[in-house]
């Protein structure tokens, strides 16, 4: 029971800093969870990762589960999905209760454009970690180019490329093997 508390703890702790969703959060789950509590490594974090993309639901949600899972099993899951969420249902539960009144704030609307800023800068800088570990060689810098370019310019959904780019790396896989 300590641990499954100590799970909720840490994801709660997570859960009400990490604004601007899945993406932003990277760096802190890398920080966290690999650095800090040794939890996992910075490859099965990026499994998870890309497993929560695929999956139902928010990202940030589905890591925080496969991480508990793996820590301890389905009650795990529930104590780091629960933390995670905690401190989004009773801030938003706040801020329902006051939106008409800071809606129209000019305060609150300048302190939300600099939030987003930051989350763009988050998300950047989890993007260049998560890139100097895994663009490594030709292929995969073939694979991220031509993943960046479909993304960027196609109009194909984000869970068809990972999806693609998953296949992709099982062929590769397959034929390596068969070639050893």
């Amino acid at each position: 029971m300590k641990n499954l508390l100590h799970i909720y703890w840490v994801f709660a702790q997570m859960g009400a800093i990490c604004f601007g969703g899945g993406y932003a959060m990277l760096g802190l789950l890398q920080r966290v969870i690999v650095e800090e509590h040794g939890w996992a490594t910075e490859e099965e974090l990026m499994d998870y990762y890309a497993i929560g993309q695929c999956t139902p639901g928010v990202i940030a949600v589905n890591t925080s589960t496969f991480i508990g899972h793996k820590l301890a099993g389905t009650p795990g899951a529930l104590a780091a999905s629960l933390g995670f969420i905690s401190p989004s249902i009773l801030i938003i539960t706040v801020i329902a209760a006051f939106l008409e009144s800071f809606a129209s704030n000019v305060i609150v609307a300048h302190a939300l454009a600099g939030i987003r800023v930051c989350v763009c800068v988050l998300i950047l800088d989890s993007v260049l970690k998560l890139g100097k570990k895994s663009v490594k060689d030709k292929l995969s810098w073939t694979i991220f180019l031509i993943t960046a370019c479909l993304a960027t310019f196609t109009g194909i959904p984000t869970v068809a490329i990972v999806v693609g780019t998953g296949i992709v790396g099982c062929i590769l896989y397959v034929k390596g093997r068969a070639k050893a």
